[in-house]
């Protein structure tokens, strides 16, 4: 298993695209910033991930990290719009979907700090492509204040979840859906997806 989580990391860079999004809703600007985190696989995953491993964590992540995730979002998007690049944002966003899942999986448990940085990276990656991908026809603020809603949205089901699940005997069914988040990052990266 580490060796194909070593080869699995250092292929990652020679990834070219994590998703595909349809080109819908592209002359409504909020309803577009809506969609995008909503029709790719990659952005639902890491996002809903975000929110369970914060309702695991508890106490200060609960809030720091979703928090955390949309601010550098946020960032990302800024630079995206801008055109400004950024290296490895797809692969990066692919790597964000499975190290979220083996984080989930395996309930890791780091001080607060670094799950944010952890989580800050990956936010700034999954921006700039909400950036990027933004068609030319809609206006830039509607577009962000929409994915933030649904950034927002998708951590409240991860953070829903885990809460409704935490304490019981299906407490194990979070950790099996990091093993679903981690299996649709490496579903993407394989292309079959």
């Amino acid at each position: 298993m580490r060796s194909f989580l070593i080869g699995l990391a250092l292929s990652l860079p020679f990834v070219t695209s994590a998703s595909a999004h349809p080109a819908i809703f592209h002359e409504l600007s909020f309803a577009a910033g809506v969609a995008h985190p909503l029709s790719g696989l990659d952005h639902i995953a890491a996002m809903v991930a975000v929110g369970m491993w914060a309702a695991m964590k508890g106490n200060r992540a609960l809030w720091l990290w979703p928090l955390t995730f949309v601010g550098v979002m946020l960032v990302g998007g800024v630079l995206g719009l801008a055109d400004m690049p950024v290296p490895f944002v797809e692969p990066g966003i692919l790597a964000s979907v499975v190290v979220l899942g083996l984080m989930v999986t395996f309930a890791v448990n780091p001080p607060p700090w670094l799950g944010a940085g952890l989580i800050g990276v990956f936010a700034l990656l999954h921006g700039h492509a909400h950036g990027t991908e933004i068609a030319h026809t809609v206006n830039g603020l509607e577009y962000v204040v929409g994915f933030v809603v649904a950034t927002v949205a998708l951590h409240a089901v991860g953070i829903g979840l885990a809460l409704a699940l935490k304490g019981t005997a299906a407490g194990s069914i979070s950790r099996l859906a990091g093993v679903a988040c981690t299996a649709v990052g490496i579903g993407m990266y394989a292309g079959v997806l």
